[in-house]
């Protein structure tokens, strides 16, 4: 995988196959990646189309600064942010709605995240604050540095680094309180 960069160049000179190959590449972590903001997965599916949208109509500008998966996340986050700027009132959702979301996320993670020691600690991280959910999902799931990670959370790589640390210690405690020992930690 050419990190998307060259399929993104590509669909820009008028390959439209190219976009479909950034979408099979990026969706499933984009949209993992925005439940996080939003903890609804048919909304981070949304939010994740939206994200695409924005490639497709607006054709921004990718400078090589960065690579092309923070810069398509950093594209994700500024989707989510906006969202939940203008929701203004929470639908009521019925049981039956509810428990079809649960599943479908619990399918998409359990797709996405293939041994048994990944689905307990991500289950922990989600239960940590928002920062530590995303430094360490950007760090650690997505593989990202503490520069790149920094760029989509707007901060400095040493805030990064530090924020790391606290979320490493946080979610060690998580999971210490359902007995479970993690050995990355």
């Amino acid at each position: 995988m050419d990190n998307g960069a060259s399929s993104y160049r590509r669909y820009l000179s008028g390959d439209d196959s190219a976009l479909s190959d950034i979408v099979r590449d990026y969706q499933s972590g984009l949209t993992l990646y925005l439940n996080g903001f939003v903890n609804n997965i048919y909304l981070a599916e949304e939010l994740m189309e939206d994200t695409f949208f924005k490639l497709i109509t607006k054709k921004p500008r990718f400078s090589e600064k960065y690579s092309f998966k923070t810069w398509l996340y950093t594209i994700g986050r500024n989707v989510a942010i906006d969202y939940i700027r203008c929701a203004s009132r929470h639908k009521a959702v019925s049981y039956e709605q509810l428990s079809d979301a649960l599943c479908d996320e619990y399918d998409l993670e359990r797709s996405y995240i293939v041994s048994e020691e990944k689905v307990a600690v991500h289950r922990a991280i989600k239960r940590l604050s928002p920062d530590y959910h995303q430094v360490l999902w950007l760090s650690f799931f997505e593989g990202m540095t503490n520069k790149e990670a920094a760029k989509i959370m707007k901060k400095t790589p040493g805030q990064i680094k530090n924020l790391i640390y606290r979320a490493k210690n946080a979610l060690k405690n998580e999971l210490e309180k359902e007995d479970f020992v993690y050995e990355g930690l």
